[in-house]
């Protein structure tokens, strides 16, 4: 079940690969926001079930650690941005999952700004990756030094989200939804300051004057929208926690601390897994130009 459902995720990833740049950015700023609003529009439909719920969730979850594991072994702009799309929205499907609909719109909003950010920015992250000749640059911060400082500001911003959401604060999908939030914002946090020109040991220090007001501003969207939304029937129904929210939530953490640590890369049959399976089918390539007027892939 899990597989088949997959398999829209893992087409349209392969087709905004090998899509006309102008089709990409259409598909990334309209048709990919479809799961979420349908969640949102059907929220009294799909919360009757608890089974259908925790369906929501593996299928979100999956999508997410895909797109992430995938972006961190792609070698091209175009390729990061359509793997990083994917793993966001399986965020938002997973946030509809945990029956909390009002987060998932919040995403989906606060993810066409972060999206437009990397869209406009693409020529400079061509140009950083770029080979120059110049072997890269040590960090001059141990790794319990970097352990410490993210698992201190993830704890404060996970922190300023419970105090300015009310979420989190009894035992439910709530805390899952917390966890979340945080691994999101943090991760793009330090993807937006690991490129800054900063010294290394700098961009560590760094790391909590952008995370702290970048989550601050997602609690702030986020009750807004709930705000927004309160004439709707459903908007927020935290589900009871399962040993398959605990397993979602382990994978998460290990994906963390794997893409962090640079463990993926280690392990060369991982690496090539990643590599192969993220590209595109053979049938699926158009060869010349001439071929996207005239009908395209069948």
């Amino acid at each position: 079940m899990i597989q088949s459902a997959l398999l829209p995720f893992h087409g349209w990833l392969l087709s905004s690969m090998t899509a006309p740049t102008p089709a990409s950015a259409l598909m990334h700023a309209g048709f990919v926001n479809a799961g979420g609003v349908l969640l949102l529009r059907f929220a009294p439909v799909v919360t009757v079930d608890a089974g259908l719920m925790l369906a929501i969730v593996a299928v979100g979850a999956t999508s997410a650690l895909l797109g992430k594991l995938l972006k961190s072994v792609r070698p091209d702009v175009k390729s990061k941005l359509a793997c990083s799309t994917v793993g966001q929205m399986g965020f938002m499907i997973m946030q509809a999952g945990l029956g909390f609909f009002g987060a998932a719109v919040t995403h989906l909003i606060l993810h066409g700004f972060y999206k437009a950010y990397h869209f406009l920015g693409a020529g400079g992250a061509v140009e950083r990756t770029a080979p120059s000749g110049k072997s890269a640059p040590r960090t001059g911060v141990s790794g319990v030094a970097y352990g410490a400082v993210t698992l201190l500001t993830g704890l404060a911003g996970g922190a300023a989200f419970v105090l300015l959401t009310g979420k989190g604060t009894s035992v439910d999908s709530g805390l899952l939804l917390v966890l979340f939030v945080v691994f999101t914002t943090l991760h793009a946090a330090r993807g937006a300051v690991r490129h800054a020109s900063l010294p290394p040991a700098v961009r560590y220090g760094a790391v909590p004057l952008v995370f702290l007001p970048a989550i601050t501003v997602y609690a702030l969207v986020y009750r807004g929208v709930s705000a927004l939304l309160t004439g709707l029937p459903v908007v927020s129904a935290p589900t009871e926690l399962t040993a398959l929210h605990g397993l979602v939530a382990a994978a998460f953490l290990a994906a963390y601390v794997a893409i962090e640590t640079g463990l993926h890369e280690r392990s060369r049959r991982l690496y090539v897994a990643l590599l192969n399976w993220g590209h595109p089918s053979s049938g699926t390539v158009l060869t010349n130009a001439e071929e996207y007027d005239s009908g395209g892939v069948q």
